[in-house]
């Protein structure tokens, strides 16, 4: 019998704390959720060999270089949106001090806009942790992007009624990129009602979904949610 794979390490980010990236989200329980639920399918990942990966609202990049590491074999070319421009930089960064340069692109814009149309059906991982936490609908940041950091810090939290005003706008998007094969992960606290998310997206974009792996936080209960098309096999 083999042994275990041993545990990925989680990527280095002390450069976040510095003052350039003080509007970029660092790494919290929630990152650290989706590092295992993306390393819990390591094997099932690795083999699907992707080629395009992408993570939407990267933030401090530690998500997306955690991909480039656990498919280092594979070398997909990964591609990290934020609206914030010190999120691209700090993801770029993260790449560099962890070793994943080749492949990682960093691009601003809000969700995938500008990329769905031409990525159409090519994204074999795609991967969000999108701003959850319920607020009122005018702390949401839209695009175009206010100048000021702290409007920018609050993209990376601020979900608006039921913490689910962003990613409701993202939904075309995932049937839009997402690959034949493709799988797609999505951090969802309890008061976004992960459940009806998954009934959602299964009758209205024949995406089949369940929950990877739930961890209570302090007051937050959180959780991975997980999707592949009606139909499609994990490889």
């Amino acid at each position: 019998m083999s042994s275990p794979s041993p545990s990925l390490p989680t990527p280095y980010t002390t450069h976040v704390a510095r003052p350039e990236y003080r509007s970029v989200y660092e790494p919290a329980e929630d990152t650290f959720l989706l590092l295992d639920a993306l390393e819990q399918d390591r094997d099932e990942l690795r083999s699907m060999a992707p080629a395009v990966c992408m993570e939407v609202g990267s933030g401090s990049g530690c998500v997306a270089t955690f991909l480039g590491q656990l498919l280092e074999g594979a070398r997909p070319c990964i591609w990290a949106t934020d609206i914030n421009p010190a999120a691209n930089r700090c993801t770029l960064e993260t790449g560099r001090v962890n070793g994943v340069r080749a492949g990682l692109e960093a691009v601003q814009t809000s969700l995938a806009r500008g990329l769905a149309g031409r990525m159409r059906g090519m994204v074999d991982v795609l991967v969000f942790n999108p701003p959850y936490v319920v607020t009122v609908s005018e702390e949401v940041v839209r695009p175009p992007a206010p100048g000021n950091g702290r409007d920018l810090a609050a993209a990376a939290w601020a979900g608006g009624v039921d913490g689910r005003e962003v990613v409701d706008e993202f939904w075309p998007d995932v049937d839009t990129l997402l690959s034949p094969g493709g799988v797609f992960y999505l951090v969802a606290i309890a008061e976004n009602r992960p459940l009806e998310i998954i009934g959602y997206l299964a009758s209205r974009f024949g995406l089949a979904g369940s929950v990877a792996l739930s961890r209570k936080a302090g007051c937050e209960h959180l959780c991975v949610l997980k999707f592949r098309r009606h139909g499609a096999l994990a490889a």
